[in-house]
C-alpha cells in the first residue's frame, strides 16, 4: 500500500532543524584526483537517452521495495523536507574529475527515515527515466554526503544535468548519481543497473579504478 506523504504530521519536527552543511571526507585527501583522472573546470554532459521534458508540477518521486511506508512525493512535498548542502568532488568513469561542487537537496537519511527502510534491505536501486537504473550497496548509499539534489553551485539543476532531481553519490563514479531520479527501490539482493549490465563495474570506486568488470 502506498502511504501518501503527510507534511504536517511527519515532518513538523524535522523542519525545526536548520539546513545542514556537509563536507565530503574525500575533500581531506592530500591528492583529490583519483588514479587515471584529469581535473576539469567544465561539467561534461553524458547520459543515456534524450533529456526529459517535464515540469516540476508533473514530476513525482517514489520510495518503494523493502520499506514500511512506501511513498509517492510531489516536488512541492520534497521541497518541504529539511535541506542539506553538500560540498564534494565528482569523478566520471570517462576520466574527468570536477572539484569543489556544492549541492543542495535532501539527505537520503531523511528519506530513509520517512519510508522506514527494513533491516532486510541490503541494496538500493536508483530509477531514472527511460528505464535507466543504477545499483548501490546500502552502506554506500547511507554515506553522510549522499543526497537527492535539486541545486548545484547555488542554481537549480539544468535539464541536461538532471532537473528536477538527481541522486548524488560523491564517493563512487558519477554514473551512479542517477539523473532525473524517479524512484529509490530498496532490495535484499543486488541487481545490476543499466551500465553495469553493459560492462561497467557493479561497485564503481574511483580510488580503486573500478571502471569495468
Amino acid at each position: 500500500m502506498i502511504i501518501r506523504y503527510n507534511l504536517a504530521s511527519q515532518l513538523r519536527r524535522l523542519l525545526l532543524v536548520s539546513k545542514r552543511i556537509i563536507y565530503s571526507t574525500d575533500l581531506k585527501r592530500s591528492n583529490r584526483i583519483p588514479p587515471g583522472q584529469v581535473a576539469t573546470e567544465k561539467w561534461p554532459v553524458l547520459h543515456y537517452g534524450p533529456v526529459p521534458d517535464y515540469t516540476e508540477q508533473a514530476f513525482n518521486f517514489r520510495i518503494h521495495g523493502l520499506v514500511d511506508r512506501p511513498q509517492i512525493l510531489t516536488m512541492d512535498e520534497l521541497q518541504e523536507l529539511p535541506r542539506v548542502e553538500v560540498h564534494s568532488d565528482i569523478h566520471c568513469v570517462t576520466t574527468w574529475s570536477k572539484l569543489d561542487n556544492i549541492w543542495e537537496g535532501i539527505s537520503v537519511h531523511d528519506l530513509v527515515t520517512l519510508a522506514g527502510v527494513q533491516t532486510s534491505a541490503r541494496f538500493v536501486i536508483g530509477h531514472g527515466e527511460y528505464g535507466f537504473t543504477a545499483n548501490l550497496p546500502l552502506q554506500d548509499f547511507l554515506a553522510e554526503d549522499v543526497l537527492v539534489a535539486t541545486h548545484h553551485n547555488g542554481e537549480p539543476l539544468t535539464p541536461k544535468h538532471g532537473f528536477p532531481l538527481r541522486l548524488v553519490v560523491p564517493k563512487l563514479y558519477f554514473w551512479k548519481s542517477v539523473k532525473w531520479l524517479r524512484a529509490l527501490e530498496f532490495v535484499a539482493e543486488d541487481q545490476s543497473g543499466f551500465w553495469e549490465r553493459n560492462g561497467y563495474h557493479d561497485h564503481g570506486n574511483p580510488w580503486l579504478e573500478e571502471r569495468m568488470r
